[in-house]
């Protein structure tokens, strides 16, 4: 094994760091660690906070969701389904592929369903988003959300906010006159558990009464 010496110490003796600076190293690089894993762990609040202080660029955002105009400081990067769940807390919008694939993350800006991780927040100022926090109107539930419910239109949930938003755009958009039309429509919203055919039951009910 090959050693480095300097004429401060014998030679063939590798030279090894001083012991503080040794610790100084090990510390940083715990702190970085520890930034690095304390996303998770902390609010919004601090994580901008912190984010902001190395990244150019953060600004103000106002968004109006359900009716109400929020306020976040975030980057001009940050897309909708992010400033929906990690700045407002608005967590029944689900994260599920992030690339636009399984439909999970469905809203309706301007009564129009979208993949809210495929576009910025700061594109949505000045329009009008629901998420599935907007659809019931205090405790009465949209006709969608109970049609799931008689229908068992979910098995464990999670892709079951996205399904309810892309079909009450579809009723809304005439695309559920049919079973095969609405699977057609409803084909960009993916459930791993495989509830299909009750989804699509609470759909064309829901398409019945309108």
């Amino acid at each position: 094994m090959s050693t480095f010496s300097s004429p401060d110490t014998p030679e063939g003796q590798p030279v090894r760091p001083e012991d503080g600076t040794r610790r100084s190293f090990m510390k940083q690089a715990g702190g970085l660690l520890g930034l690095a894993l304390a996303p998770p762990f902390v609010g919004p609040a601090e994580r901008l906070a912190a984010y902001s202080k190395t990244v150019e660029g953060v600004t103000s955002l106002q968004l109006k969701i359900n009716g109400t105009v929020r306020s976040i400081q975030a980057e001009p990067r940050v897309t909708l389904l992010d400033a929906l769940r990690e700045y407002l807390d608005l967590t029944g919008t689900k994260k599920g592929c992030d690339h636009g694939q399984c439909g999970a993350c469905t809203v309706h800006v301007d009564g129009r369903r979208i993949n809210s991780c495929l576009t910025l927040a700061v594109m949505q100022q000045g329009k009008e988003i629901t998420t599935i926090e907007g659809l019931a109107q205090g405790d009465a539930l949209h006709p969608m959300q109970e049609a799931f419910l008689k229908h068992d239109g979910f098995q464990c949930g999670y892709c079951t906010p996205g399904q309810i938003m892309s079909g009450v755009a579809c009723v809304k958009e005439g695309h559920a006159g049919s079973d095969d039309q609405t699977r057609e429509w409803m084909s960009g919203n993916l459930c791993r558990c495989g509830a299909y055919p009750n989804i699509v039951a609470a759909v064309r009910e829901v398409a019945g009464k309108a």
